[in-house]
C-alpha cells in the first residue's frame, strides 16, 4: 500500500506516444524493463566510475554502480510508502547519459561542446531515452511515462537558467515543470546515488591502495564504525574488518535519510504527490549533521582518491584522447560509421554536426574509446 503522497501508477500521465496499457505490467514496471533491455544500459558495463574499466575487475563500473544506487533506491522508497518501480526507474536511469571515462570524460565534452549547446550528462540520459535509442516501430527513444523523464531531468532538484540543449529539447516537446521539485520517488533516487558512491568510493580507494583504514578511521562517521567493529570483533581478519565497518557507514546514511523523510513527511503532511513537487524544498535529505560529515568525506575523497596522482596522471591521458577524437569526427564525417556518418553529412549547420558527433562520442565505453584512439591517433 503506497501513501498518499507517492506517485500513483493509475494518475500517471501517461506516454509521448500513447501505448495500450499492460496487462499486468504498471507503467513504470514497463519504463524499469525498457531502460534495462536498452542499449545504453547495457553499456554502462564498460564504463568508468573513478577508475579506467580494464585497470581491475573489482573496482565499480557504472553499471555495478546503478544496480547498487537502484537497490538503496527500492529500500528507502519501500520504508517510506512511495512507488518503489518509479524510484528504480530512476535511479536505473540516472547515469545513461555518462560519456566514457567517468566525470573526466564528461568535463573534457563540456569543454568541447561549449561553443555547440554545452554539454549535461543527466540531459545526455534523456536525449537517449527520447531519441537516441532507435528499436520500437512506432518511435525514437524509449517512450517513457512523463514521471520517469521528470526524474532524470531533476532528480537532483528544479532546474533554473539556460537549459542545456538536449534538455531544452525535450522540455519543448513535453513541459517537465523544471521549476519545481520532482517526485519524493526520484529525490529518493538521487540521495541513493549519494549513498552509494559514498560508500563504493571508500572500497575502492582502499583497494588501489589511495590510503588505508588508518587514514579512514580518522574521519567523521568511519572512525566510529571502525571502533564499533575492533570492540565487536577483536582481531578480525582485515578484509573483513573494512567490509564490516563501511557496511555499518552505509547503514547511517541509509537510516539517516529514512529518519529525516519521516519526520518531515509527518510534520508537513502532503496528501499528494503534488504536494511534494510545490515544497519549498526537497523532503528527501540528509539530517544536517551527517551531511556536514559526509562533506568532511567527500573533502577527503577528492583529495586521496578523485585527484590522487595515479588517476591525475589518467585523467590528462584520457582527456588527451578525447580532446583528439572529437574534432577528428567533427572535420572528418569519413572517419565514423556509415549511419553516423549519412547523419553528420546530413547536418545543417557545425552545431548540428557537433551534436551528432557528441551522441557518438558520449555513447562510447571506455573501452572502445581506447581503441579508436590507438587506431585513429595512434
Amino acid at each position: 500500500m503506497t501513501a498518499l503522497y507517492a506517485c500513483q501508477p493509475n494518475d500517471s500521465r501517461g506516454r509521448h506516444w500513447p501505448e495500450t496499457m499492460s496487462t499486468f505490467r504498471s507503467p513504470w514496471q514497463r519504463d524499469r524493463d525498457r531502460i534495462i533491455h536498452s542499449s545504453a544500459f547495457r553499456r554502462l558495463k564498460h564504463k568508468t566510475q573513478v577508475f579506467v574499466e580494464h585497470e581491475g575487475d573489482y573496482y565499480r563500473t557504472r553499471l555495478t554502480h546503478t544496480i547498487e544506487v537502484a537497490q538503496v533506491a527500492r529500500t528507502i522508497a519501500g520504508t517510506l510508502g512511495l512507488n518503489t518501480d518509479l524510484a528504480e526507474t530512476v535511479a536505473l536511469a540516472h547515469d545513461l547519459g555518462h560519456p566514457p571515462f567517468g566525470h573526466t570524460g564528461e568535463d573534457a565534452l563540456a569543454v568541447l561542446m561549449a561553443p555547440y549547446g554545452g554539454f549535461d550528462h543527466n540531459a545526455q540520459a534523456l536525449r537517449i531515452v527520447t531519441k537516441l535509442e532507435r528499436h520500437y516501430a512506432d518511435f525514437d527513444g524509449l517512450n517513457l511515462t512523463w514521471e520517469s523523464l521528470e526524474g532524470i531531468a531533476k532528480h537532483n532538484g528544479p532546474i533554473t537558467g539556460p537549459l542545456p540543449y538536449a534538455l531544452a529539447d525535450v522540455n519543448a516537446e513535453w513541459d517537465l515543470e523544471l521549476h519545481t521539485n520532482a517526485s519524493a520517488e526520484a529525490q529518493v533516487a538521487a540521495v541513493a546515488d549519494d549513498v552509494a558512491y559514498n560508500h563504493h568510493d571508500l572500497h575502492d580507494g582502499l583497494r588501489a591502495g589511495l590510503f588505508s583504514e588508518e587514514d579512514l578511521a580518522q574521519l567523521p562517521v568511519i572512525g566510529e564504525a571502525f571502533a564499533q567493529v575492533d570492540a565487536l570483533h577483536p582481531g578480525l581478519e582485515p578484509m573483513r574488518r573494512r567490509h564490516e565497518a563501511l557496511r555499518r557507514v552505509f547503514g547511517v546514511m541509509v537510516e539517516d535519510v529514512i529518519a529525516v523523510a519521516q519526520n518531515r513527511l509527518t510534520s508537513l503532511q502532503p496528501q499528494s504527490a503534488q504536494d511534494i513537487r510545490d515544497m519549498d524544498g526537497p523532503i528527501i535529505r540528509f539530517s544536517k549533521p551527517l551531511y556536514q560529515n559526509l562533506k568532511a568525506i567527500k573533502s577527503f575523497l577528492f583529495t586521496r582518491m578523485y585527484r590522487a596522482p595515479t588517476v591525475v596522471v589518467e585523467r590528462k591521458r584520457v582527456t588527451e584522447m578525447l580532446n583528439g577524437l572529437f574534432p577528428l569526427y567533427l572535420n572528418d564525417a569519413g572517419k565514423l560509421p556509415d549511419h553516423w556518418r549519412a547523419a553528420a553529412e546530413a547536418a545543417g549547420s557545425e552545431t548540428a554536426r557537433a551534436r551528432i558527433v557528441l551522441d557518438y562520442v558520449a555513447g562510447m565505453t571506455d573501452r572502445f574509446a581506447i581503441q579508436e584512439a590507438e587506431r585513429l591517433l595512434g
